[in-house]
């Protein structure tokens, strides 16, 4: 299954992503992919998307990650509402029966 996702370039505290479509089964620091969709960095806040190419992918039956969708959302070239990104953990509830620290 083909898969946009970021993949992460840029050095130590300098982050930088790409945005690629990849096989699902290849790690996300392997350096395989198929094509390059765009890029993000975090320093300047600057997103470049290939708009045309992400659509066609899409449409071809490639899935998107979730952080991946919240940016196309945000850059408007899909429609929807951006996704939890979060942990799935549940919250954790106070018992009490559970002793007090002191």
């Amino acid at each position: 299954m083909l898969k946009i996702r970021l993949q992460r370039t840029g050095r130590k505290n300098e982050a930088a992503f790409r945005m690629v479509v990849t096989d699902s089964k290849n790690g996300p620091q392997s350096g395989s992919f198929l094509e390059i969709l765009g890029s993000y960095t975090t320093k300047s806040d600057a997103v470049v998307l290939k708009k045309d190419r992400i659509l066609h992918w899409i449409k071809s039956g490639a899935q998107v990650s979730d952080t991946a969708h919240n940016m196309l959302v945000k850059q408007e070239i899909i429609e929807g509402r951006a996704k939890n990104v979060l942990s799935r953990k549940s919250p954790t509830v106070k018992r009490k029966d559970a002793p007090k620290k002191k």
